[in-house]
């Protein structure tokens, strides 16, 4: 019987290591050829997989289709890019995922699969029965910002994104605004917030420490919280199924992205945007630089397929795979492209081997998700 991976969780962060907030194993550190081991294995052919293994059909279904209602596409001008729909290219924001309709149905699918992955919470921080005010940062598709909005009926929520991916009907208590987190100062008023919600912001954030500042700059002293979730990329296994450098494709989905957005960063003026938050503790050490207290962090295996004989895994693992099956494209076709060199079709080869490993029965791939939270003390100095 498959066990229910145990939460590693910590009371007093401010007080222990970082290395016990993530597993020994971290995943593969690549030097700095011009091509790693994993870039030159993925521009070879790759043998096909024993069909007889595989899943064929999905439990969600083929057709994905995002049921998300998008805000005019007149307030910004989009790119196409090999197919596919990308925000505004004025000012400074550069993030590298699509905002079409393909993903944003993953944006939604991911967010269920992180309530049920955390117990149906959409947050752990102890922010009280009563808040007044509350910012989710990088809101994307909008839904954690609708259901805090539908539990805190009384409370004032804003969400921000940098492109309108939003449903037009919300709670009357939210708003959304077309904002760059990246973009500091803020220009909310300090001490006015008595949360802020900030969630997959990976491979968009250059300088985690400024980002986490300036949400510290905003929350009131004394009883404003903060809090973060964030995946790793490296995919991992505890039954050896999937193992460094075994020659998978899930293997080689961290150190790939990691190649990518070291070679992509190059070639803009702020340098390459980390890729392995939770394997060098950038989050907690962010929170810590930026003056919180009251630092908690916990770290769940989040299954990546429905395999497992748990019912909750099972459930997980079923949304999980959906999510990623649906987003992959997204996640690494612009980096790929742009940072590796690679072809719309090398990119399609390569995702073709990660769906079928996904379909894998033999493989038990999970990755690490981690939220942490903290609190601005009342005492504290902007």
């Amino acid at each position: 019987m498959a066990q229910r991976p145990l939460a590693t969780t910590d009371d007093s962060a401010e007080d222990k290591p970082l290395a016990d907030s993530v597993p020994a194993s971290a995943g593969p550190s690549l030097a700095d050829p011009s091509d790693s081991t994993a870039v030159s294995r993925w521009l070879q052919a790759q043998p096909d997989l024993d069909a007889d293994y595989y899943e064929v059909d999905s439990a969600l279904g083929d057709d994905a289709g995002s049921s998300t209602a998008s805000l005019s596409a007149s307030i910004l001008e989009y790119r196409m890019i090999h197919g596919r729909r990308f925000h505004s290219a004025r000012g400074n924001t550069d993030y590298w995922g699509p905002n079409d309709e393909k993903q944003a149905n993953s944006m939604d699918l991911c967010h269920h699969t992180l309530t049920l992955l955390f117990d149906h919470k959409i947050f752990q921080a102890p922010i009280g029965d009563n808040p007044k005010k509350v910012l989710d940062v990088g809101c994307g598709t909008g839904l954690w910002a609708i259901d805090f909005a539908d539990l805190y009926e009384e409370c004032e929520v804003i969400g921000t994104d940098i492109s309108p991916t939003q449903p037009f009907w919300v709670p009357a208590n939210l708003r959304f605004e077309i904002d760059d987190c990246t973009a500091i100062p803020w220009t909310y008023a300090p001490n006015s917030f008595d949360f802020i919600h900030l969630r997959y912001l990976f491979g968009a954030i250059h300088d985690w420490n400024a980002l986490y500042a300036e949400a510290f700059r905003m929350l009131r002293p004394g009883s404003g919280w903060a809090e973060a979730c964030e995946p790793s990329t490296y995919v991992r296994s505890d039954d050896g199924s999937i193992l460094e450098n075994d020659g998978s494709a899930l293997a080689e989905w961290a150190p790939l992205l990691k190649e990518a957005a070291r070679k992509y960063g190059g070639t803009v003026s702020e340098g390459p945007r980390p890729m392995d938050m939770l394997e060098e503790g950038l989050i907690v050490k962010a929170f810590r630089n930026a003056g919180f207290v009251d630092i908690h962090y916990e770290t769940r295996k989040c299954p990546l397929t429905p395999f497992s004989s748990d019912p909750h895994l099972k459930e997980v693992g079923t949304y999980a795979r959906s999510a990623m099956e649906e987003g992959m494209e997204g996640f690494v076709l612009y980096l790929f492209t742009n940072g590796l060199g690679w072809s719309r079709e090398q990119v399609t080869i390569y995702l073709s081997r990660v769906r079928k490993e996904l379909r894998d029965k033999r493989k038990s791939p999970y990755v690490n998700v981690q939220v942490v939270y903290g609190r601005k003390p009342e005492t504290a100095s902007l």
